[in-house]
């Protein structure tokens, strides 16, 4: 009989070593060394389809110019804001990785999408949940229906369907050995597959316990190894730290296609789907999503839900023009400047950067001459998002500067500008987009740099501001916006 093997893996790195070390020489931690038998001896190497050695045949050094690119054809879904963070549908034979808090909605977001995807096979396979438990949390998810995510669609797999047929191809398997899961996708051959979740899966080749790190690495190298072989696409959900990362080894980071982190509050209603990583589309997509008792709705216009409705003109809120993705959204940024009860000021920001606001504090006492190293500044980015576009800068100045004089800012005012060290108003990125999206939702005046206007008369990015109806009000430097502002 072969003798066990046994090595030592780093919890933090994945960094394999045959003895056990104090510190990681990958990492540089301290006691993340775990002792892990990798291979029983008498286990066999499981292949999710088994075919004769003859049958491989090595791949060639090709040149690029000899490479045939296809077509790449896309599975649409019905829900918009998924197939936006996915850089525009899912790729056949992907693997994307969502992560996210317990609680959050990352199991009811897979459910709701196989639930809701007809002519397309869906296998979900549950390592939580017993059958029954997901078979009432469909019956509550149904209720939604498709035909609710895709209104004024024309995509074949986004056509509404009455509720009968909601679910009809979607199968549930509770498992949690990958060989018994390869042996149904073998019988069942599904067009899309869902793992909840691939900590709690095992490998009859490692004899680790499940969620250990050797055994989340030989587990979803098995189904990569099915993604790419069959072009089915293939979904993870994954557990997080106390720190908010992905449980597991970095390499298994490395290793999918796509990264989703699914954020938000337990105690408010709406969540944020964000792309960590994406090699088939852009990084920086988000989706916006609210969660009622029948499950997720997507949001197609987040500026609404971000800026609360004033019955009354307060002082301290602004609005801001910021991107997310290829995403223009208004936020509404508000700030509390206040005499300091102690000897040290606060200085506090919620979703967004406190050096940042330091910064800005400094850059407000230095060129404008606002006495405010004694008092008490809080920063707060409304609707539980964190920004860090640069481009709010200009409102969030002016958002301090309101609370400090105590006048309220005009409330169809917005603000996109960087200011930088000088007090000057820096330009940003895609200027266009945010004018746009300030006058569709009915603001009376913009501030945007002079900067963001190229001088020459021929310049190809010159902005033309006579196809707008807003006010666009151009600035060089700060003290100018508080000019207009506050007289």
């Amino acid at each position: 009989m072969a003798k066990t093997k046994i090595a030592y893996f780093c919890q933090s790195c994945g960094y394999e070593s045959p003895k056990w070390l104090g510190k990681c020489p990958a990492c540089q931690s301290w006691n993340t060394m775990v002792e892990e038998v990798l291979e029983k001896a008498n286990a066999s190497v499981p292949a999710w389809k088994a075919s004769p050695a003859s049958s491989v045949r090595a791949n060639k050094p090709v040149q690029v110019a000899d490479i045939t690119v296809k077509e790449e054809h896309r599975l649409l879904t019905p829900d918009k804001e998924f197939n936006r963070v996915l850089g525009g549908g899912i790729v056949a034979g992907s693997l994307v990785l969502i992560g996210g808090e317990p609680g959050i909605g990352k199991s009811t977001l897979m459910l709701q999408l196989a639930l809701n995807m007809p002519g397309i096979k869906v296998l979900y396979v549950s390592g939580e949940e017993s059958d029954h438990q997901i078979k009432m949390r469909a019956e509550r998810l149904t209720t939604v229906g498709s035909g609710q995510l895709a209104v004024g669609s024309n995509n074949k797999s986004e056509i509404e369907h009455p509720k009968s047929e909601i679910g009809s191809d979607c199968y549930i398997l509770t498992e949690t050995s990958t060989q018994n899961i390869f042996k149904q996708i073998e019988e069942l051959q599904p067009d899309l597959v869902v793992i909840d979740s691939i900590q709690t899966l095992h490998s009859a080749h490692v004899e680790s316990t499940p969620g250990s790190v050797s055994q989340v690495r030989e587990c979803t190298a098995e189904l990569l190894r099915f993604a790419k072989e069959t072009s089915t696409p293939v979904f993870l959900i994954g557990h997080i730290t106390k720190d908010g990362m992905i449980a597991g080894p970095k390499i298994l980071e490395h290793m999918v296609d796509t990264v989703l982190q699914f954020e938000g509050d337990r105690h408010h209603v709406y969540r944020i789907l964000r792309t960590i990583k994406n090699r088939f589309g852009s990084a920086s997509e988000l989706g916006i999503y609210e969660m009622l008792g029948e499950g997720l709705r997507e949001v197609s216009n987040p500026s609404e839900i971000l800026l609360s409705q004033r019955d009354e003109p307060l002082s301290g809120i602004t609005i801001s023009a910021t991107l997310e993705g290829m995403r223009p959204m208004l936020i509404e940024t508000q700030a509390l400047v206040s005499t300091s009860a102690y000897g040290t000021p606060q200085r506090t920001a919620t979703g967004f950067d406190t050096k940042r606001m330091s910064m800005l504090l400094a850059v407000l006492e230095k060129r404008c001459g606002f006495r405010l190293g004694a008092k008490d500044v809080f920063l707060n980015i409304t609707g539980g998002i964190r920004v860090e576009d640069p481009a709010i800068d200009l409102g969030l100045a002016a958002a301090i500067i309101s609370s400090h004089e105590d006048i309220p800012i005009p409330a169809k005012t917005c603000f996109a500008g960087e200011i930088g060290l000088s007090g000057e108003i820096r330009a940003v990125n895609r200027v266009e987009q945010r004018i746009a999206e300030a006058q569709k939702l009915g603001f009376e005046q913009i501030f945007i740099s002079k900067y963001n206007m190229p001088s020459g008369a021929k310049d190809k990015n010159r902005l033309d501001l006579s196809r707008y109806t807003i006010d666009v009000k151009v600035v060089g430097r700060i003290e100018e916006v508080f000019g207009l502002l506050f007289g």
